[in-house]
């Protein structure tokens, strides 16, 4: 009998070992007070130092959502391609928010977390679960800014309003796996911190958040059929659908099946994918 027997055999585990991905996640469970915690502490620190403090969290969006509607909508005149561009810009800007914020940030939460890591037991998972937490928080407000600039260019609340939460759950599960995959990827490769910021660049410039894609690309069907297959297009087209009036904006049933399908995919993925390295995260060999 090896020494590994022996131990196995007097209920003794490897520290740091891996545990079974059950056990993990109800692990991860236990830790989710925890979790919560770390990411409203975080939100606080994050504006505290600023003298709007809590403030920035709605202003920082609208801020961008202005500066790309001059940009892009007075001087590239696509507004013209849109009825209601601005509520069509803010919707679209601040639902990409949530994502490259979390798609980027969350790549880190690992790496920029190492003291932590390295000096008290618990699951790895919490720390990038924190990361999604805390953009989650900053993003609940965003959707009331939806809500009230859909209003003010004349789109009256509706039951069909209410979609808006199921919509921002699948989105959420969206930016868990994608975080997931970028914090464990970012342990192994640190350069890839480097690159996040261009891939979210290119989804920003082809999701259509200061354009119509389905006016701009209307006339060609394989441009078209490829915008339907982006996950983030597809979150952006929803969201304009379920708070925007008129024909332009109805709302494309397929979409619902392809975000689902990509909400449960990148989830399951990004769970495996980062439990698969749990033993590794915080060595320094």
């Amino acid at each position: 009998m090896t020494i590994a027997d022996e131990a196995a055999h007097h209920g003794l585990h490897r520290v740091g070992g891996r545990p079974p991905l059950g056990a993990y996640l109800a692990e991860v469970w236990r830790r989710r007070e925890f979790t919560f915690l770390l990411a409203r502490y975080r939100l606080e620190a994050e504006n505290g130092r600023n003298r709007l403090g809590m403030l920035w969290v709605v202003l920082k969006p609208l801020l961008s959502a202005g500066v790309y509607g001059l940009m892009f909508g007075l001087l590239l005149d696509t507004h013209k391609d849109v009825d209601d561009f601005l509520a069509f810009l803010v919707i679209g800007v601040l639902l990409f928010e949530y994502f490259s914020t979390c798609f980027t940030t969350g790549a880190r939460s690992i790496t920029a977390n190492a003291a932590l890591v390295q000096s008290l037991s618990f699951p790895r998972m919490a720390l990038p679960l924190a990361l999604v937490a805390q953009r989650f928080m900053q993003f609940v407000p965003m959707v009331a800014i939806m809500m009230l600039v859909a209003v003010l260019m004349g789109n009256y609340p509706s039951v069909q309003w209410l979609l808006i939460v199921p919509l921002a759950l699948l989105f959420t599960l969206v930016n868990i796996g994608l975080t997931l995959m970028t914090a464990r990827l970012t342990v192994h490769f640190r350069d890839l911190t480097q690159l996040l910021p261009f891939i979210s660049r290119f989804f920003f410039y082809t999701s259509g958040i200061f354009f119509s894609v389905e006016v701009r690309f209307g006339d060609h069907p394989t441009i078209m059929r490829i915008a339907d297959l982006q996950p983030i297009h597809e979150f952006l087209s929803l969201g304009r659908a379920i708070l925007l009036d008129g024909p332009q904006y109805d709302i494309t049933t397929i979409y619902w099946a392809y975000a689902s399908a990509w909400a449960v995919l990148l989830v399951v993925a990004g769970i495996l994918f980062f439990w698969a390295a749990e033993e590794r995260y915080g060595r320094t060999d």
